[in-house]
């Protein structure tokens, strides 16, 4: 079972959709990552400089949300993990990406889509 930092319900408002009214206008988005990586050195060393900077992450991934625009989820998730795997102590990502108001006649919470990258 591989190492895994979790991170989970980060939000933010971007652009994303099909519609031209979701090109238009921010929608928000949650965002959850499984980051693996190798975290034996750290849960030895108890020292912050060994592990993965979820804050960082957090951060990279929320630019890409607010800062880059997108037709597609599948995308989106794809450029998230693009963005994760640039830190070469990370083996693969897990993306989850959930559009929280999908523009829809149904009743429908969200819709999303959920990506695994690795090197």
């Amino acid at each position: 079972m591989p190492d895994t930092i979790e991170l989970r319900g980060l939000r933010a408002l971007g652009f994303c959709g099909a519609l031209p009214e979701e090109q238009e206008r921010r929608q928000p988005f949650e965002v959850d990552l499984d980051v693996c990586a190798d975290l034996s050195l750290p849960g030895r060393t108890d020292e912050l400089a060994d592990t993965l900077d979820y804050g960082a992450i957090a951060s990279a991934v929320e630019s890409v949300v607010v800062d880059e625009r997108f037709v597609l989820l599948e995308r989106l998730a794809a450029r998230i993990s693009e963005v994760v795997l640039t830190d070469p102590r990370v083996d693969s990502v897990t993306v989850t990406v959930r559009k929280l108001r999908p523009p829809v006649p149904q009743h429908l919470e969200t819709s999303g889509v959920r990506i695994t990258r690795s090197r």
